[in-house]
C-alpha cells in the first residue's frame, strides 16, 4: 500500500477512505447495473424493421388470376425486426404531431395581435410569414412564434425573446433553415381579411378529426363485394364495435359527422362515435350503412369505406384468418392503411395486424411481439393512436403531398396577387414586431390621430379573428376539448422533482450513483443529494469547491471512483483539467467528515491538475462500458488521446487497487485537425473486442462542417458540411442502426442520420426542431432538445413531435443515466422546503454560498433540479448488457493478484464459473456501469469475457416498446399544466 500513497496524503486521510471503501464499491456495482440497463435503452441498436417489413403482395382478381400487386409494409409480429423485440408488452400509445401543437396558426395566432408578411423568395416564389410573441403557458416565457407559408408546407420555428431586443423581419427569416435571402423585401399585410387566408393555408395540412372505415369480413371472403355484402356482424364484431365508441343516431346529429348524412338518414340510422385526446372520430362501419339486396357492389357502403384513408377489417374466425387476408381484396387506390382485428375466443384477446402503403413514412407506436392484447381498454386506445398516427403519415405520400402542394402554390399566388398589387404602398422592414403587440405602437409617428388610427385598427384586427376562431370551432374544424374517453395515464417524459431550491444557475454536472448530483455554478462546485426514497436524510446539499475554483466541463467516472472537470483559466492558472477520487469528497459513517477538508480553493485542487491539458478548451469522455475509459482533450486544433490504464472491469473486480489521479492517465497520441473544434463526441466501433478489430473514431465539429477522426490512425474524413450562411452546430450522437456506427448530427434546426460507412449524404431520414436546441438527449424511442427555455420532444425514428413544455431558464445537467436538468418552473406539489438542509460548515464564510431565497418575487425565484427516469422512457424491464468492449492497448502490469476477491487469482478466473448466466446479469462489475461490454473481461480484454455477454445477434430495438406507464409518485410534473 505505500506504493499507492500520493505526496499530500497522510495515512490518516486513507485510513478514513478505507473506511467508507466497502459502501463505495456497493454503490459502484448497483450503479453499474443501473448504467448498463439505462444507457443500452439510450444508445442501443435500432432498427427500422421493427415497424415492419415490405413485401410485394400479390393481386387476386375475381377469376383467381393473380397480377403484380402493391406493395405493403406489413407488422405481424413474424418479420425479422419484430421477432428480434425484447419486450412482450405493447408500446406506450403516443399521439404524433398532435394537432393541436401543430395547429400553430389557430392556436396561437388567430384572435391575438400579431403581424403577417408577404415576400418573394430566391426562386421567385411568393411566401407568407406571420410572427407573434406569446407569453408560453403563463410561465413568464416570452418566444416569437413564426410560421413561414410555402407551397411546400408551412415551416414553424420558435426564437426566444429577450426584452427591449426586438427582432427585425430579417432576423426573424435567417432562423428558417434554407432560407438566406429573399427576392423582395417582406412587407406587412394590415388587412384584418388576411386571418381568413391563412387560416385556409393551415387547412390544408389535414383534417383535425378523423373518419375510419370498419369492414366486417367472414371466413373464404376474398372479394370486397362479398365482404361489404354482410348484413349482420357477429357477437364478437358487436363486441368490438361497441369498445371502439358509442352509438350515436344520426338524425339531428350536431358534432362532426364524418361525411354522412345528419337530415334525413340516407347514410343509416345510427354510426359509431368517439372522442379521443380532443379529436373526434366517427366510425364508418359497414354493417350500420345502408344495405341494397339488388347492388350486389353495395356502392353506398364502398362510398364511404373505400375513400377513407385508413380501414380496419374485422376478421371473423379467430387468428388463423390473419394470413387469408390480402389489401388487394379492397378495391381503393384511397385506403392506405389497413388495420387487420380478429378475436381469440379461447384466450380472450385481441389480435392486431398493420397493413401500410409503401409510401407511407414510418409510424407508431410499433407492435408489440406477439401482437395479442387481453386487456379491452389498453387494446382499444393502442387501435386509436395507431389509425390517427397512421392517417397522418398517409398524408405525407407523394399521393397526398403532391396534391397538397399544387393546392397551396395555387392559394399562396392568389393571396399574393390580392395583396401584392403593382404600385401598391406599404410599410416595409421597419419596424420591430414589439410594434404592434399590445404596448403602445411605439414605431407609430405621426399626430394622437395617427396613433389613434393604429389602434383602431389593431383592435378591429383582434375582433375579426376571434370571430374567425369561434366559427372554426363552431364547425368542427378545430380541436374544441382534450377530453378523451380512454384511461387516464401519465406521460413517461413528465419529470420528478429531485431538489426543490436551488439558489444557483447550474453551469455544468453529472450524477453521482441514484441520489446524488455534482453540479458546479459560478459561486462553486456542490454535492446535491436526495436519498429520503433509500432511507437517507433526505435533501441536502454541501459545498465541495468554493467560487475560485471556474469549473466548465465535469464528469462523474463511477466505473473507476474519479471525479473529471474543466476549469476555465483562473488569474495566472492556465485552463486544465483535474482528476480527484470521488472517495476524497464521500462522508463516512454517522456523517464523518472526507478525507479532504472542504470547500477545496483554487490553491488546494493543483496537485490534482493534468498538466499535459494546458489551455484545453473542449474534452470528451467514451461512454461508460467500453473496456478503458478514453478521453479526448482539444488544445486549440490539437486532440490530445489519453486513457485510463485500467479497463474497468479489471477495477470492478480490483476496486481497492484502481486510486490513482492524474497520474491513472497515459497519453496515447496527439492528432492535429484543421480548426479548433466546437464539439467532440466519441464513437465505438462495435468490432473493438477482436484482436485488429476496426478502429475506434472522434466526431469532431468546427464551424460549417463535421469531420470523422481515426482514433488509432489520426486519419481525418470529411463526414457532413452544414449548408447556409448559419451554423450553430448542437450535438453529435453517436448510435447504432442494424448493428451499424451512426451518427445523428445536430446543428441549427436540424438533425440529420449520418452514417459512417458512406461517403454520401442522404437527407431521407433528417427532421426539424421547432426552437435551435442547446443540447440534445436520445432516449430511445424519444429524442429530447433542449432549448432556453422550452424542452422539446420527438420521436427518433421518424421525428414527429410528440410533446412541447415551456420551462424558463431551462438547463440540461446530465443525461448519463438518467435525465437531470434545471429550471425556475415550479414544482408541482405541496412544500417541502422543511426537510431541507444545507451544510455550510466551513471555515470561509465568504465561500458559503447565499442561502436560498424564499419569496414570491418573480425575479428571484429559486432553481428546481428535476429528473426524468430513463427507464419510464425507454421501458427497460431488467438490466442487460450487450456491448462490445472497446479496442486498447494491454494496461500495464497490475499487482491486482492480491487485492481480488478471494480463491480468484484474475478477473477472467473469476468469469468461470458464472459462464452459464444468461446475459452475466447479477455479476459483479458488469463493465463498470456502462452500457456494454468487457463484462467480466480480464485486464487484457481477453475473449475469456464472451462467456458473460448477451447472444451477439438478438440487438436491442429503438421502437417504441415500453409498458403502460406506471403510475408516477407525487412530485412529478401534471402533464395538462406543460402541454405546449
Amino acid at each position: 500500500m505505500a506504493a499507492l500513497v500520493r505526496p499530500g496524503y497522510d495515512p490518516a486521510t486513507l485510513a478514513a477512505r478505507d473506511l467508507n471503501l466497502h459502501n463505495i464499491q456497493r454503490r459502484r456495482a448497483s450503479s453499474a447495473i443501473s448504467s448498463s440497463n439505462d444507457l443500452i435503452s439510450r444508445r442501443g441498436v435500432f432498427s427500422r424493421r421493427h415497424y415492419g417489413s415490405v413485401e410485394l403482395l400479390p393481386q387476386i382478381e375475381a377469376d383467381g388470376s393473380e397480377l403484380n400487386g402493391r406493395r405493403f409494409r406489413v407488422e405481424n409480429g413474424e418479420s425479422l425486426g419484430e421477432k428480434e423485440e425484447m419486450f412482450g408488452s405493447p408500446s406506450t400509445p403516443v399521439l404524433e404531431n398532435p394537432e393541436y401543437q401543430t395547429r400553430w396558426y389557430f392556436k396561437y395566432f388567430l384572435g391575438k395581435l400579431h403581424q403577417n408578411y408577404v415576400s418573394v423568395d430566391c426562386d421567385k416564389v411568393p411566401v407568407f410569414l406571420s410572427v407573434v410573441l406569446t407569453d408560453a403557458n403563463d410561465q413568464c416565457v416570452s418566444q416569437y412564434r413564426a410560421i413561414l407559408w410555402r407551397k411546400t408546407g408551412a415551416q414553424k420555428i420558435s426564437v426566444p425573446h429577450t426584452p427591449n431586443k426586438p427582432m427585425t423581419v430579417k432576423q426573424i427569416l435567417s432562423n428558417f433553415p434554407n432560407v438566406e435571402k429573399m427576392e423582395k423585401g417582406p412587407k406587412e399585410i394590415f388587412a384584418p381579411e388576411i386571418q381568413k387566408d391563412l387560416l385556409l393555408l393551415e387547412e390544408q395540412e389535414g383534417s383535425v378529426n378523423f373518419k375510419f372505415g370498419v369492414l366486417y369480413t367472414k371466413p373464404q371472403q376474398v372479394t370486397d363485394d362479398e365482404m361489404f355484402s354482410n348484413e349482420e356482424g357477429s357477437p364478437e364484431f358487436h363486441r368490438f364495435v361497441k369498445l371502439l365508441g358509442d352509438e350515436v343516431k344520426l338524425k339531428g346529429w350536431k358534432k362532426y359527422r364524418g361525411g354522412l348524412d345528419v337530415k334525413g338518414d340516407m347514410t343509416g340510422k345510427h354510426s359509431v362515435y368517439t372522442i379521443y385526446e380532443g379529436h373526434e372520430i366517427m366510425f364508418h362501419v359497414s354493417t350500420m350503412l345502408p344495405y341494397s339486396k339488388d347492388n350486389r357492389q353495395q356502392v353506398e357502403r364502398k362510398r364511404h369505406i373505400g375513400n377513407d384513408i385508413v380501414n380496419i377489417v374485422f376478421l371473423d374466425g379467430g387468428p388463423s384468418q390473419m394470413g387469408t387476408f390480402n389489401p388487394s381484396f379492397i378495391k381503393s387506390q384511397f385506403t392506405h392503411v389497413f388495420a387487420l382485428v380478429t378475436h381469440d375466443a379461447e384466450a380472450d384477446a385481441w389480435r392486431l395486424a398493420v397493413y401500410s402503403e409503401e409510401s407511407v413514412p414510418l409510424f407508431g407506436p410499433s407492435l408489440p411481439c406477439p401482437p395479442v392484447f387481453t386487456n379491452d381498454d389498453e387494446f382499444r386506445e393502442f387501435l386509436l393512436v395507431k389509425m390517427i398516427n397512421g392517417e397522418k403519415a398517409a398524408f405525407n405520400t407523394p399521393t397526398f403531398a403532391q396534391k397538397r402542394e399544387r393546392t397551396l402554390d395555387m392559394l399562396i399566388k392568389d393571396l399574393h396577387s390580392e395583396h401584392m398589387p403593382d404600385g401598391r404602398t406599404t410599410m416595409l422592414n421597419r419596424r420591430a414586431f414589439s410594434d404592434v403587440l399590445p404596448d403602445a405602437p411605439r414605431g407609430v409617428s405621426g399626430s394622437a390621430s395617427s396613433r389613434r388610427k393604429e389602434e383602431t385598427r389593431q383592435v378591429e384586427f383582434v375582433r375579426f379573428g376571434q370571430g374567425l376562431k369561434v366559427d372554426t370551432i363552431e364547425r368542427g374544424d378545430a380541436p374544441t376539448s382534450l377530453a378523451t374517453s380512454g384511461l387516464f395515464k401519465r406521460a413517461p417524459w413528465e419529470p420528478m422533482c429531485f431538489y426543490p431550491d436551488f439558489s444557483q444557475e447550474v453551469v455544468c454536472g453529472d450524477s453521482w450513483g441514484d441520489s446524488r448530483l455534482v453540479v458546479a455554478t459560478e459561486q462553486g462546485v456542490y454535492i446535491v443529494n436526495n436519498d429520503e426514497h433509500s432511507g437517507g436524510p433526505g435533501l441536502s446539499q454541501r459545498t465541495i469547491m468554493d467560487k475560485t475554483v471556474i469549473v466548465r466541463q465535469l464528469h462523474v467516472v463511477e466505473a473507476h471512483g474519479i471525479l473529471l472537470f474543466r476549469t476555465d483559466k483562473m488569474g495566472r492558472d492556465n485552463k486544465l483539467m483535474h482528476v480527484f477520487r470521488l472517495s476524497d469528497f464521500e462522508q463516512g459513517e454517522q456523517g464523518a467528515a472526507p478525507p479532504l477538508q472542504l470547500p477545496l480553493g483554487r490553491s488546494e485542487i493543483k496537485e490534482h491538475r493534468l498538466e499535459r491539458t494546458r489551455g484545453c478548451h473542449l474534452y470528451a469522455v467514451s461512454r461508460p462500458g467500453g473496456s478503458h475509459l478514453r478521453v479526448v482533450v482539444a488544445i486549440k486544433n490539437k486532440l490530445l488521446v489519453m486513457q485510463w490504464r485500467h479497463s474497468a472491469a479489471w477495477t470492478a473486480w480490483c476496486p481497492a487497487s484502481d486510486t490513482d489521479t492524474v497520474e491513472g492517465f497515459q497519453n496515447l497520441r496527439d492528432i492535429t485537425v484543421a480548426e479548433s473544434p466546437t464539439l467532440i463526441t466519441l464513437v465505438d466501433s462495435t468490432l473493438g473486442g477482436s484482436a485488429g478489430g476496426a478502429d475506434n473514431y472522434i466526431c469532431v465539429g468546427y464551424r460549417h462542417q463535421f469531420d470523422l477522426v481515426g482514433e488509432r490512425s489520426g486519419e481525418v474524413v470529411k463526414l457532413h458540411a452544414v449548408e447556409g450562411s448559419r451554423s450553430h452546430l448542437v450535438a453529435a450522437v453517436d448510435l447504432y442502426e442494424d448493428e451499424e456506427p451512426e451518427l445523428l448530427l445536430c446543428y441549427n434546426h436540424t438533425c440529420h442520420f449520418q452514417k459512417l460507412s458512406e461517403a454520401r449524404t442522404t437527407t431521407e431520414f433528417d427532421f426539424h426542431w421547432n426552437s435551435v436546441p442547446c443540447a440534445i438527449v436520445c432516449a430511445f424511442p424519444y429524442i429530447i432538445a433542449f432549448t432556453q427555455d422550452s424542452m422539446e420532444i420527438r420521436l427518433v425514428i421518424n421525428g414527429n413531435l410528440v410533446q412541447t413544455m415551456v420551462m424558463p431558464k431551462l438547463a440540461l445537467i446530465t443525461s448519463k443515466n438518467d435525465i437531470f436538468f434545471a429550471t425556475t418552473a415550479p414544482e408541482f406539489f405541496p412544500n417541502r422546503t422543511e426537510c431541507l438542509h444545507v451544510d455550510h460548515k466551513d471555515n470561509r464564510d465568504t465561500m458559503s454560498p447565499p442561502a436560498s431565497p424564499h419569496t414570491s418575487s418573480p425575479e428571484a425565484r429559486p432553481f428546481r433540479l428535476y429528473r426524468i427516469p430513463l427507464h419510464v422512457l425507454s421501458g427497460m424491464v431488467a438490466p442487460v448488457d450487450r456491448r462490445c468492449p472497446t479496442p486498447s492497448p494491454e494496461p500495464p502490469a497490475s499487482g491486482c493478484a492480491s487485492n481480488c476477491p478471494s480463491g480468484s487469482g484474475s478477473p477472467a478466473a473469476a468469469t468461470t464459473p458464472n459462464s452459464s448466466s444468461k446475459g452475466g446479469l447479477g455479476v459483479p462489475g458488469v463493465g463498470g456501469g456502462g452500457a456494454g461490454g468487457g463484462i467480466g473481461a480480464g485486464p487484457s480484454g481477453s475473449s475469456g469475457s464472451s462467456s458473460l455477454l448477451v447472444d451477439p445477434y438478438r440487438q436491442l430495438s429503438r421502437s417504441c416498446s415500453s409498458s403502460p406507464t406506471p403510475h408516477q409518485p407525487s412530485g412529478s410534473f401534471l402533464a395538462s399544466k406543460t402541454t405546449n
